[in-house]
């Protein structure tokens, strides 16, 4: 697939952005680009996706500097891939770059800038070939990055990946950049049963240092002293952006397909009517999956509970609904694709490290053995709990919440370290020829 330049060739600075494909990847990625062009339209950017990803966001509303490319899946059904993701990540490390750079030659003009995902590492040999500069984006906080960056500490301290879940109160406090953390705290990769797909995540790293840039969807306020720790260790500029959303036009954001009738859409007006903050937001997220039997025990215990929730889920919406969903009941679910979270929370991607990383959240595990589930009872006084706005902890989160968003919009406002950084980066884009 060969698309059509939307700027000039000749004069426009031309971008080649490549994405691992998965849901936390592409927004990412997506509104990376759509930063950029936000602050200099003559930018042309050009989206590589596997053609499963084109198809499910191609058609979205996009700014005409910005264009998508193709190249094939690296299995059959990419979003089947939880199902075995050894092979899946195993794929994109080995099946992606060959058809990536056919992909190139046939674009027409010179690329004269690459930012590719982390976990795509063959692509900084790609541009180091060809005399691209590369920046590589690490679409997670910095703390994940550091923890993975520093792998060997673990196992130099003793604290063996396969092992770490019977030690997970116990405390470190080696990690660069991180103050004292449980171990139960680290990014649960870390701590997973399946060898070969930690040495596969383990692998992203090994073209770090060759390449130019390191971009974090992370906020530097948030994250200074592991941004600072960083920086010592690398010799080239490491950039934050976050939060992941479209923010220079955030104020103008709507839904592209909204429609009153749709019933998939009913949800923004349910919420409209309910009074602030009386809505739990419920998503298990893009990539890891719960048992039928762990998801049971979480609908029937929200449903004990009297708590109003809305409940974002893949292909589990119907499901839910019939489960949730009886006549009355302070409750609707919806499918993934056609909620938009930047409109429900302002966007923050991996939410479960940021809870981590500023204690607003509830670890609603931390009695339980390893691989035992929550039952609905336990859920039920869990939420109840956290949703009762009279309790000290639901005021101590909620400041603390509070405290987390002044941060972001300081970030995001003008002089702020996000547009600052993106700044930056468009400067450093600019500069090549």
């Amino acid at each position: 697939m060969t698309p059509k330049a939307s700027s000039d060739p000749i004069t426009a600075r031309h971008v080649v952005a490549v994405s691992y494909p998965g849901r936390g990847h592409v927004n990412p990625m997506m509104n990376l680009c759509k930063l950029l062009v936000a602050s200099d339209p003559d930018l042309l950017i050009t989206v590589v996706l596997t053609e499963e990803w084109l198809g499910l966001i191609g058609a979205e509303e996009k700014p005409p500097s910005i264009r998508f490319a193709a190249i094939p899946n690296v299995l059959p059904s990419e979003l089947d891939r939880a199902a075995d993701m050894p092979s899946f990540v195993s794929a994109t490390q080995n099946k992606m770059a060959e058809p990536f750079e056919r992909l190139m030659d046939r674009l027409g003009h010179p690329i004269h800038f690459l930012i590719a995902d982390t976990f795509l590492f063959w692509a900084v040999d790609f541009g180091n070939r060809r005399n691209i500069p590369v920046a590589s984006l690490w679409p997670m906080p910095a703390s994940v990055f550091s923890v993975f960056y520093h792998f060997d500490l673990l196992r130099r301290n003793g604290h063996h990946p396969f092992r770490l879940p019977e030690k997970g109160e116990e405390r470190i406090d080696y990690v660069p950049g991180i103050d004292s953390i449980r171990l139960v705290d680290l990014p649960s990769i870390v701590s997973m049963k399946d060898e070969r797909l930690l040495g596969l995540a383990l692998r992203v790293f090994s073209n770090i240092s060759k390449a130019q840039y390191l971009l974090f969807s992370s906020i530097y306020e948030l994250e200074s002293q592991a941004i600072e720790a960083l920086k010592h260790e690398f010799s080239f500029p490491i950039y934050t952006f976050g939060p992941t959303i479209p923010y220079l036009n955030l104020e103008t954001l709507t839904f592209f397909s909204a429609n009153e009738s749709d019933d998939h859409h009913n949800y923004l007006k349910w919420l409209n009517s309910q009074t602030p903050g009386s809505v739990l937001y419920v998503s298990l997220g893009s990539f890891l999956s719960v048992s039928h039997a762990q998801m049971d025990e979480i609908a029937d215990g929200l449903l004990a509970s009297g708590v109003r929730f809305l409940w974002v889920a893949r292909g589990e919406a119907k499901r839910l609904q019939e489960r949730c969903g009886r006549p009355g009941e302070p409750c609707l679910g919806v499918s993934n694709s056609r909620c938009c979270a930047i409109l429900l929370l302002g966007g923050s991607g991996r939410t479960v490290d940021g809870i981590r990383l500023w204690n607003i959240g509830v670890d609603g595990k931390k009695d339980l053995a390893f691989g035992e589930i929550l039952t609905s009872g336990e859920v039920a006084k869990i939420v109840k709990e956290f949703m009762d706005p009279f309790s000290h902890e639901r005021r101590e989160m909620a400041k603390r919440a509070r405290e987390f968003g002044d941060t972001v919009r300081q970030a995001i406002s003008k002089g702020g370290s996000s547009v600052t950084n993106l700044a930056c980066l468009l400067s450093n884009i600019k500069s090549f020829s």
